[in-house]
């Protein structure tokens, strides 16, 4: 069954909840598909054997936050036939799991969605191919997890990508994604299972294989 909790982002309340289940910032990880963090990391955090790390002063971090809302602002405005819904303070729950969506969507025919934002700053060629027609595998299982979670039917990343132009002033690439739930069951099923055992382990106190990022 599908909840919707009101909690608010970053309070006491919301780090004690994060405990309680699996969010999609910690799904690429228990993949084994983030550079950096590992399943194992993640199993030691909601286990309480050690504390998250605080990323949120970063200046990618309070980069990406600062520019999502006008990212968003943007997408409205380049797909007019999306109605775009903002619930910051909401919280999606399906048992173990939880989504903190930053945006949801709904097309012409009715069909509900996710909008996922994502910043990235690249200054080389290797690091621009990881978004030629693709995205990286940590923001594909994300995607995955909230559409477990929310049970929607579609899912658009939308990019901005940094980087210093020719003229060595910044520059920036958007670009976005479309994913069908139809379309990549059999990836849903994957997730699903890894995140399913995954959780076990958390419940039993036993440690996972860790499993090592191939980059």
């Amino acid at each position: 069954m599908l909840e919707a909790l009101r909690i608010e982002h970053g309070s006491e309340e919301w780090h004690l909840f994060r405990k309680t289940g699996i969010g999609g910032s910690d799904a690429g990880a228990i993949l084994g598909k983030s550079r950096y963090k590992s399943n194992m990391d993640v199993w030691e955090e909601k286990t309480g054997k050690k504390q998250p790390e605080d990323i949120s002063e970063e200046a990618v971090v309070k980069y990406g936050k600062a520019a999502e809302e006008y990212l968003i602002n943007i997408f409205e405005l380049d797909y007019p036939e999306y109605k775009v819904e903002v619930h910051k303070d909401i919280v999606y729950r399906r048992g173990f799991m939880f989504a903190s969506l930053d945006a949801e969507l709904t097309d012409s025919e009715g069909r509900r969605g996710i909008l996922e934002i994502k910043t990235n700053e690249i200054y080389s060629a290797v690091g621009i191919d990881k978004w030629d027609k693709q995205i990286p595998e940590n923001y594909y299982v994300q995607i995955i997890h909230y559409l477990i979670v929310t049970g929607y039917e579609f899912a658009i990343l939308k990019v901005q990508i940094k980087g210093t132009g020719a003229n060595g002033e910044i520059e920036h690439i958007t670009r976005h994604f479309k994913f069908f739930r139809k379309d990549i069951m059999s990836d849903i099923r994957y997730v699903y299972e890894q995140e399913y055992k995954f959780w076990q382990s958390v419940k039993a106190v036993k440690r996972p294989p860790i499993l090592l990022p191939s980059f």
